[in-house]
């Protein structure tokens, strides 16, 4: 599992430790939100009592944050990319070999692919880190 962050993304991570104080092991951003990954046993903890830490991170970047538990494995990919895609729903999630494909009706598959493969794009990089998904589709 290759994670790749950037100098923008380190400064995400060490502010979401700062605030929560728990250790982030990757961020990521999709649809214009940032997506911290963290343990599933500190994902309550990490967002707060009230959801205060969450709106003090949003306040802070100025973007939507998220907080997802890191997946253990490909049995876990629904729930990732539900989390990750909300309010956007999907069908199902069904890998073969290094390819997944995401099942949607038409509103949320133009939701999904984004405008310019944008969201796709998106996706498809996050399901490489995480899962070696090398390619996406969306039906």
């Amino acid at each position: 599992m290759i994670k790749v962050l950037d100098m923008q993304f380190i400064r995400y991570a060490n502010l979401f430790t700062k605030i929560t104080k728990i250790r982030c092991s990757h961020c990521f951003e999709y649809n214009n939100t940032i997506v911290f990954a963290v343990p599933k046993k500190f994902v309550m903890k990490s967002i707060g009592k009230d959801s205060s830490n969450l709106a003090k991170l949003n306040r802070m970047i100025g973007k939507k944050i998220k907080i997802v538990a890191i997946p253990r494995g490909k049995e876990d990919i629904e729930s990732f990319v539900s989390i990750i895609t909300k309010p956007v729903k999907f069908k199902a999630i069904e890998i073969k070999d290094n390819e997944a494909i995401i099942t949607a009706g038409s509103q949320n598959k133009a939701s999904l692919i984004g405008r310019n493969r944008v969201r796709l794009n998106e996706m498809t990089n996050i399901l490489e880190q995480y899962f070696d998904v090398k390619k996406v589709m969306i039906k």
